[in-house]
């Protein structure tokens, strides 16, 4: 079984409900420190002179790679393994902050503002910083109109940012020669951890899409098993041409380039048609 995602940019209009959606879901920090903390984010693209400009925004997140690169450079034991969905998940307890992954991942980097990376898929929760400190904040976000931070989570009792939730894998992992598996997610990440899309796993074991595919109002994005020949994922990865992609500047891998076999497939174009009459 391999989990895998199909996005439709002709019905994807950029709208960016995808990643409000997974940072109300996974509370994800604002960027910070060089680090993304996105976990579904966007490549935007301009090409041509006006007025024969082109525009795109590609939505990207964790491929979930058949081969994973950060897997594969992952010291043993393995902080990084696969569950039975194929999702490629961290176990927290073997992480020693190597930042191997980020450095081998084709779509992250250590640090997005040195590098001027559009994303990072993997980030980095750095070690005496406390993640998600922004609501601790009293400056008013906009002064006399505002409150400050604090003052909103106080009012509300808990920080509004915070979906309350947990899950502790119980499966074998697919690769239980490397990584003892039982990676474990907790609602708010602590320090010294890194982070990435792990493909809502505490929705799919209960039957449910991940929030990005529910929260889409195109309906974008379809979630499904890649191996499963009757899926609806799969139907329209056979009836359009697919691409994926290379790595994290918005390069599409050739057919003849299997890259690290990401799971994320893109289908058609955004086409704007003018309104007649």
């Amino acid at each position: 079984m391999q989990m895998a995602m199909v996005i439709d940019l002709q019905k994807c209009v950029g709208c960016g409900a995808c990643a409000l959606a997974c940072k109300t879901e996974n509370n994800t920090q604002t960027r910070a420190r060089g680090q993304s903390f996105n976990w579904a984010d966007f490549i935007y693209k301009t090409e041509g002179k006006f007025p024969d400009v082109k525009y795109a925004a590609i939505p990207v997140s964790c491929n979930h790679c058949s081969d994973p690169e950060c897997m594969k450079q992952c010291p043993k034991p393995k902080a990084l393994y696969k569950t039975e969905e194929g999702i490629t998940m961290f176990n927290y307890r073997y992480c020693i902050q190597c930042k191997k992954c980020q450095d081998d991942c084709p779509y992250s980097v250590r640090d997005v503002e040195k590098t001027k990376a559009a994303y990072s898929v993997i980030s980095y929760n750095e070690i005496g910083v406390e993640p998600n400190d922004f609501y601790r904040g009293k400056t008013a976000l906009i002064k006399g109109c505002t409150s400050a931070p604090s003052e909103v989570a106080g009012k509300g009792g808990v920080p509004p940012h915070r979906h309350a939730y947990s899950f502790r894998d119980d499966k074998k992992s697919l690769n239980p020669k490397d990584s003892m598996g039982r990676g474990e997610l907790k609602d708010v990440r602590t320090d010294g951890w890194v982070e990435k899309c792990n493909f809502c796993i505490h929705r799919i074991r209960k039957g449910e899409k991940p929030y990005c595919v529910e929260s889409c109002p195109a309906g974008a994005r379809t979630a499904g098993n890649i191996d499963d020949p009757g899926s609806e994922l799969s139907r329209l990865i056979k009836k359009f041409k697919p691409a994926r992609l290379k790595d994290n500047k918005g390069e599409w891998l050739r057919d003849s380039e299997p890259g690290t076999k990401p799971n994320v497939y893109y289908i058609r174009s955004f086409k704007a048609e003018s309104q007649k009459g």
